[in-house]
C-alpha cells in the first residue's frame, strides 16, 4: 500500500476527534474564542444537551467579511501575533476548533464588528465551506452548531446521555466564568435558565461574589483569602476553612493565567497542603488563580489545554502548599459555620410526659415584652417542692458536672468563652457572651499535642539513628543523581545517603522516629520525588504521620474527668494554636451555637 496525502476533510475529523470529543469540549473552545474576542457578556444556548444545537453569542469584536472566510481554515489565528508559543497571552492559539467543528457538524458563523455597519454570515456543513452572505446581526459574533457528530456517526454511540452532556456544559462555563468574574455568562438548555451570572466588579470582592454564586452563600463566610508572591510567580483565591468539605474535589478550581486547568501538580499541592487537617476521604474547596510569566508555563501540551507544564513545578507546587499552610494556620481554632446549622439541625424537640396537659403551639404568639412576664410569672417559687408522682432529681444520674471554683467573671469575653461543665466526661461546655460552645476535649487536645510535636520537630531537628549494616539501594541511575544532588535536604531530615556506583545509593542514616519501615521502598519514592518535583513533602509526611500518631495516643482521653481550671487551660490554649479547628482527623474540635440560635431553638423567635 503507497503512502498518500489524506484529504482536507478528513484531516479536520481527525483533528475534531482529538479537539472535540464531546459537546462540551466545542463550548469549551467557543466561549474561549469569545473571551479572546473581548467579550463582556457570553450567551451560550443548547439543545439535547448539546447534540443537536449549540449557538454561543458574544458582543465582542466581531470579523469582517475576510477574516470570517479565513477563520474555517486551519491554523489560522489572530492570536499568535510573533509566532512564539512559549509566549501565549490568549486562551485559543492554535486555530483548529472552528474548522474541527465544520468538519462534523453543520456550523454557521454570524459576525460584525464593532462599528462596522454590515453582517455577514459562513455556513460550513460536513467540511464543505459555503460563501459569505449578507446578514443582520448586531455587533459582536454568534456561532451555531448543529447536528453535532452526524459526519461521524460512530462519535455519536460514546456520547452519553442529555443530562451528562448538559451538566459537562455547565461545568465548563462554570469554570470559564470563575476565571473571568468581570463577565456575564449565561447558560440555558432548551427552555430552562441553567446559569445566570451576572458581571461582577474587578477586584477581590467580585470575585468572592462570583464565587458564592456558584459554590453557594455559605462560602463565603467559611472562606481565606490567599495571597502570595514568589520570583514573579503570584497566587491569589480563596480556600474553604478544613471544616468546610466536599465528599468529591468537584468544587476544586484551579487557573494558570486565567486558564482553568484540571493540572495533577497542582491537584496534589491543595491535597498535600491540607493533609494534616483533613480526613482522607473528604476534599477541600478551593479556587486559586496562579498568575506568572508566559515563558514560564507551556499550555501547548495537551490536546483540550487542561494541562500545563511548568518550567519550576517545584517552586510552584511549594508555593502553592506554603500560601495555603499559611493561611489555615492563620485562621487558628476558627472552624465552618456549617457544623452551627447541622447541630441546630440534629435537635429535635421530645413530649414531655407529666401529669399536666401537654402544651400545643399555636400561631398566634404573645408579644415579647408580655412573654417575658409571662416566663418571669412561671418560675418556680423559692421552697418549690414537686408535686407527688413528678420526677425527683434523685432519679437521674448527672451526665453535666462542674466543679468549683467557676471562672472570674469576665472570662466569656475570651473568643471560645469560659467552661462551666462537662457533659459525659467527653465535652467541654463553654459560655461566651453571646452563646455557648461544646468542645470534644480528645480531638481539641489531640490537635494541641500534634503541633507541638510539629513545632518540636522544626526546631530542634530530627533526631537520626545509625544503622548497624549500611543498607544499599539499586535504582534508575537518574533517580539516584536526583537523590544525591538533594544531600544536604536529606539530612535536615535525618536521612544520610551516600553515592553507591552507578544506579545505587548507600543509606547509612534513618530519622528516629520512623522506627521499623521498608526503607528501599521510600528511598526510591523520594528519589522519583525529587527527579520529578524537586521536593522532600514525603519523608516530611512520613514524620508528621508519626507525630499524629503520638498525638493520637497521648492526649486527654474521652471518659476523662476534667477540673475546671484545666477545661479553661484547653480552650486558651485552642485559642492560639493553629489548626485547633479540627482534629488530626480532619473532625471539628467544638460546635458554637449563639444566644438567637438557642432562642430560636426554645421558640424565643
Amino acid at each position: 500500500m503507497r503512502l498518500r496525502l489524506l484529504p482536507p476533510t478528513l484531516v479536520n475529523r481527525i483533528a475534531a476527534g482529538e479537539v472535540i470529543e464531546r459537546p462540551a469540549a466545542a463550548v469549551k473552545e467557543l466561549v474561549e474564542n469569545a473571551l479572546d474576542a473581548g467579550a463582556t457578556r457570553i450567551d451560550v444556548q443548547t439543545q439535547d444537551g448539546g447534540k443537536a444545537l449549540i449557538a454561543v453569542s458574544d458582543n465582542g469584536c466581531g470579523m469582517d467579511r475576510e477574516e470570517l472566510r479565513l477563520a474555517v481554515e486551519r491554523h489560522a489565528t489572530s492570536k499568535l501575533p510573533t509566532d512564539d508559543l512559549l509566549n501565549i497571552h490568549t486562551l485559543g492559539f492554535r486555530g483548529e476548533a472552528l474548522p474541527s467543528i465544520g468538519a462534523v457538524a453543520r456550523l454557521r458563523l454570524t459576525s460584525r464588528p464593532q462599528g462596522a455597519a454590515d453582517a455577514w454570515s459562513l455556513a460550513v456543513d460536513g467540511g464543505a465551506i459555503a460563501d459569505p452572505a449578507p446578514a443582520a446581526a448586531g455587533a459582536g459574533t454568534r456561532v451555531e452548531v448543529r447536528d453535532l457528530f452526524y459526519a461521524t456517526p460512530a462519535r455519536l454511540k460514546f456520547l452519553k446521555s442529555t443530562r451528562s452532556e448538559t451538566d459537562a456544559i455547565k461545568d465548563v462555563l462554570t469554570r470559564l466564568a470563575l476565571a473571568r468574574p468581570e463577565i456575564g455568562f449565561f447558560l440555558t438548555e432548551g427552555e430552562r435558565a441553567l446559569l445566570k451570572l451576572p458581571a461582577e466588579p474587578l477586584g477581590d470582592t467580585g470575585r468572592l461574589n462570583r464565587l458564592a454564586a456558584v459554590l453557594g452563600r455559605d462560602f463565603a463566610p467559611n472562606a481565606l483569602p490567599i495571597l502570595a508572591e514568589r520570583e514573579g510567580i503570584t497566587l491569589t483565591g480563596h480556600i474553604g476553612l478544613p471544616t468546610y468539605h466536599r465528599g468529591t474535589a468537584a468544587a476544586q478550581f484551579l487557573f494558570v493565567n486565567g486558564r482553568p486547568v484540571k493540572d495533577k501538580l497542582l491537584v496534589g499541592a491543595v491535597r498535600g497542603a491540607y493533609q494534616d487537617v483533613l480526613a482522607h476521604d473528604r476534599h477541600a474547596v478551593v479556587a486559586l488563580y496562579l498568575d506568572l510569566p508566559p515563558t514560564e508555563v507551556d499550555v501547548n501540551v495537551h490536546p483540550a489545554k487542561t494541562e500545563v507544564r511548568f518550567r519550576e513545578s517545584g517552586l510552584v507546587r511549594g508555593m502553592i502548599v506554603g500560601a495555603i499552610r499559611h493561611a489555615l494556620a492563620g485562621a487558628g481554632h476558627r472552624a465552618s459555620t456549617a457544623m452551627t446549622g447541622a447541630a441546630l439541625g440534629s435537635f429535635q424537640a421530645q413530649p414531655v410526659q407529666t401529669h399536666f396537659t401537654q402544651w400545643r403551639p399555636t400561631d398566634s404568639r404573645p408579644a415579647p415584652a408580655l412573654a417575658e412576664a409571662a416566663y418571669r410569672f412561671q418560675a418556680p417559687p423559692a421552697g418549690f417542692a414537686p408535686l407527688p408522682g413528678m420526677a425527683q432529681p434523685s432519679d437521674f444520674a448527672p451526665a453535666a458536672r462542674a466543679e468549683a471554683p467557676l471562672p472570674a467573671p469576665g472570662e466569656e469575653a475570651f473568643p471560645l468563652g469560659a467552661a462551666r461543665a462537662q457533659l459525659h466526661e467527653t465535652y467541654i461546655l463553654a459560655e461566651t457572651r453571646d452563646g455557648v460552645i461544646l468542645v470534644d476535649q480528645h480531638a481539641a487536645h489531640e490537635r494541641l499535642v500534634y503541633e507541638k510535636l510539629k513545632a518540636a520537630l522544626a526546631d530542634q531537628g530530627i533526631a537520626r539513628q545509625a544503622l548497624l549494616i549500611p543498607e544499599v539501594v539499586e535504582m534508575e541511575e537518574s533517580a539516584a543523581e536526583a537523590l544525591l544532588a538533594r544531600t544536604a535536604d536529606w539530612q535536615q531530615l535525618g536521612l544520610t545517603v551516600e553515592p553507591f556506583g552507578s544506579g545505587a545509593v548507600l543509606v547509612r542514616e534513618v530519622p528516629a522516629l520512623l522506627g521499623k519501615l521498608d526503607l528501599p521502598d521510600m528511598v526510591r519514592e523520594l528519589a522519583e520525588q525529587a527527579r520529578d518535583l524537586g521536593d522532600g513533602f514525603a519523608l516530611t509526611d512520613r514524620l508528621h504521620h508519626v507525630a499524629a500518631t503520638m498525638a493520637c495516643h497521648g492526649s486527654v482521653r474521652a471518659g476523662r474527668r476534667l477540673s475546671v481550671p484545666e477545661m479553661n487551660a484547653l480552650l486558651r490554649q485552642m485559642e492560639v494554636t493553629p489548626n485547633s479547628g479540627q482534629c488530626n482527623h480532619g473532625r471539628p474540635t467544638y460546635v458554637q451555637l449563639s444566644r438567637s440560635d438557642l432562642e430560636r431553638l426554645f421558640g424565643r423567635k
